[in-house]
């Protein structure tokens, strides 16, 4: 794997981790601005922050056809998290959304050039 694809790996995880730090940080009672000043709001916003520059690296040779819709392995990352942790639903019509989506990731990345 190619430094480019590592650093797109690693902006699509790190940005999964920056959307788990923020519903963690929005999930606590009061109002927005104390929302926003809490330790995981921070961090999540400090980890998202990190994520775009890492997909910045990653744009430099990967073509952004490609990239982009590579980083929606996120959504179904999301998914499943915001299950196991927030108690989130995930009937079927989230599964079969979920099943759409890894196969148009994996169809994607595998295109020619």
């Amino acid at each position: 794997m190619s430094a480019y694809w590592a650093a797109l790996a690693l902006a699509i995880a790190t940005s999964l981790v920056g959307q788990v730090m923020l519903k963690a940080g929005a999930v606590s009672e009061g109002h927005f601005l104390s929302q926003l000043f809490r330790p995981m709001t921070i961090i999540g916003l400090a980890t998202y922050g990190g994520a775009a520059l890492l997909y910045i690296v990653a744009l430099r040779r990967i073509p952004m056809s490609i990239a982009l819709p590579c980083t929606a392995a996120s959504y179904v990352a999301v998914a499943v998290i915001g299950h196991l942790m927030f108690g989130e639903s995930l009937g079927p019509q989230k599964m079969a959304a979920i099943g759409l989506i890894c196969g148009g990731v994996l169809l994607l990345a595998s295109a020619p050039g």
